[in-house]
C-alpha cells in the first residue's frame, strides 16, 4: 500500500507521481476527501473527549463541595454515547481510507523515465548479437509442428485456448530449463523453495494483485482460495505479518512454480504460440531486503537473470521501464527482452521489479532497526519464464531443416 502519510501531508507532488502512472486525478481527489472527512471526524471525537475531560473534573469538584451531581452526571452519560458514536464514525471512515487506497499503485521511483507507454521505455544496453540465418527463421509454433514439441490442438481440448503441451524433447526442455534455473539462483545465494500453488486471499492483496486485478485471477469455487499468478505471492508472504532480525536480512528465495492467469487484459494479442498462456513455468527469484541496501540487491537480479540468458547464448536487451508501463506494485522494473529471429524482435522473458515498502506495508513484513520496527523492501524478478525461454531456444537454435540444437549449458540436464 501506499504511504498514506506521504499522500496526505505531500498531495500535488504524490499526486503529479501518481498521475504520471496513469491513476486518474479524480480517483486521487476522491481519497483526498477522505482524509479531510476522516481528519473532520476525528477533531469532532478529540472537542468531545475534551469536553468530557472538563465535564469530569467539574464533577470531581461537585462531589467534593456536596453539589448536587445528577444533572452533571446525566450530562456526562449523555456525552459518552456522543463519543462512542463519534469514535465508531471515525473508525469507520478511516477504514474507507484503507480499502479505498488498496487499489491505488506503488509510487514511482524518482529515478523511472517519464513517457506513456511501453513505446517510451529506456533500452540501457544489449547483450550478445543475434544470430545471421542463411535461411528464413521459422517461427517456434512452425518448430513445433517439425519438432512435435508443443501440442496446442490437445491443449485446446483438455481445457481451452490458451493451454498447450509439451511432448517429448519439448517436455524435457521444460524440466532441464527449470533445474538449470533453481541451480543457477541457488549459486548467487537464493534458498529454494517449494511453495503452495494456491494461495488465500490475504496474501494475494499482501503483493497487491488484491483488490483491484481478482478479473485476472482463477478463483476456487466457494473457496477464499486462488491459484497463484506467480510465485513472488507465496515467495513474499513467507514472512507476511512477521517481524525479522536485521541480521536475517537480506532472505533470498528462489522457487519453481507453474503460473495461473485469466489474461483478461490481453484479448487478441498473442493468440497463437506460447508467449501468453493461462498455465506457464516459470522460476522466480524474491528478496526480502533492508532499504539500504536493496537497490544493491535490485542490481544483482538484474545482472543474475542478464548471466542465465547469456549462458544459453540467447541474445537479449536490458529495458527500464517508464512511468506508463510500470506495473501496479513496482517503483522500478527492468525487463530483460530475448530476440526472436522467427518474430524478428525482442520480447519480455523477464521483469525485475523493487516494490520498496509498498508491499511490505500492505503485508506487514518489518524488521528490528534497532529499538524500532521499520518496514523491508521487497523485490521479485523471473529467472526465468519456462515457456518463453523454450520459445527463445527453438528460435535462435533451429537448423534450416527445423530441427532445433540444445544450448551447450543444458546437455548436462538432458
Amino acid at each position: 500500500m501506499i504511504d498514506l502519510k506521504y499522500l496526505e501531508k505531500n498531495y500535488e507532488e504524490a499526486t503529479d507521481k501518481l498521475i504520471k502512472k496513469g491513476v486518474d486525478r479524480e480517483v486521487l481527489d476522491k481519497l483526498n476527501s477522505l482524509f479531510i472527512t476522516h481528519k473532520e471526524a476525528l477533531k469532532s471525537y478529540e472537542d468531545s473527549k475534551a469536553q468530557q475531560n472538563q465535564l469530569s473534573k467539574q464533577f470531581g469538584t461537585y462531589k467534593k463541595e456536596g453539589k448536587d451531581i445528577a444533572p452533571l452526571k446525566q450530562e456526562i452519560d449523555e456525552l459518552k454515547i456522543v463519543i462512542n458514536s463519534k469514535q465508531e464514525k471515525a473508525r469507520e471512515i478511516s477504514q474507507q481510507v484503507e480499502e479505498y487506497a488498496l487499489n491505488i499503485p506503488n509510487f514511482p521511483d524518482d529515478s523511472v523515465p517519464n513517457g506513456e507507454s511501453e513505446d517510451d521505455n529506456v533500452e540501457l544496453r544489449k547483450i550478445l548479437n543475434p544470430k545471421e540465418f542463411s535461411f528464413k527463421p521459422k517461427e517456434h509454433w512452425e518448430l513445433s509442428e517439425i519438432n512435435g514439441w508443443i501440442d496446442f490442438g490437445r491443449g485446446v481440448k483438455l481445457a481451452k485456448s490458451r493451454f498447450s503441451v509439451l511432448r517429448g524433447d519439448g517436455a524435457r526442455l521444460e524440466r532441464a530449463l527449470i533445474n538449470f534455473f533453481l541451480d543457477e539462483n541457488r549459486a548467487k545465494g537464493f534458498e529454494e523453495v517449494a511453495v503452495p500453488f494456491i494461495n488465500n486471499r490475504d496474501m494475494l492483496q499482501g503483493t497487491g494483485q488484491l483488490p483491484k486485478f481478482e478479473d485476472d485471477l482463477f478463483k476456487i469455487e466457494d473457496e477464499n482460495l486462488f491459484l497463484i499468478p506467480t510465485a513472488e505471492v507465496p515467495l513474499t508472504n513467507l514472512y507476511n505479518d512477521e517481524i525479522l532480525r536485521a541480521d536475517e536480512l537480506p532472505k533470498l528465495l528462489t522457487a519453481y512454480t507453474p503460473c495461473f492467469r485469466k489474461e483478461a487484459g490481453s484479448a487478441g494479442r498473442d493468440t497463437r504460440g506460447m508467449i501468453r498462456q493461462h498455465q506457464f513455468s516459470k522460476v522466480e527469484m524474491v528478496a526480502i531486503a533492508n532499504p539500504q541496501n536493496s537497490e544493491e540487491i535490485f542490481q544483482m537480479m538484474v545482472s543474475n537473470a542478464s548471466d542465465i540468458l547469456s549462458k544459453l547464448g540467447l541474445p537479449h536487451r536490458v529495458v527500464e521501464l517508464c512511468y506508463g508501463d510500470l506495473g501496479f506494485s513496482a517503483s522500478k522494473t527492468i525487463d530483460l527482452e530475448v530476440w526472436l529471429p522467427g518474430q524478428n524482435q525482442y520480447r519480455e522473458i523477464s521483469s525485475i521489479s523493487t516494490t520498496k515498502e509498498f508491499q511490505a506495508r500492505r503485508a506487514k513484513i518489518r524488521f528490528k532497526d534497532g529499538k524500532k520496527n521499520s518496514l523491508v523492501h521487497t523485490l521479485n524478478g523471473s529467472a526465468l519464464a519456462v515457456g518463453r525461454t523454450i520459445v527463445a531456444i527453438m528460435e535462435n537454435y533451429q537448423n534450416e531443416d527445423g530441427s532445433v540444437d540444445i544450448p551447450e549449458a543444458l546437455k548436462k540436464y538432458m
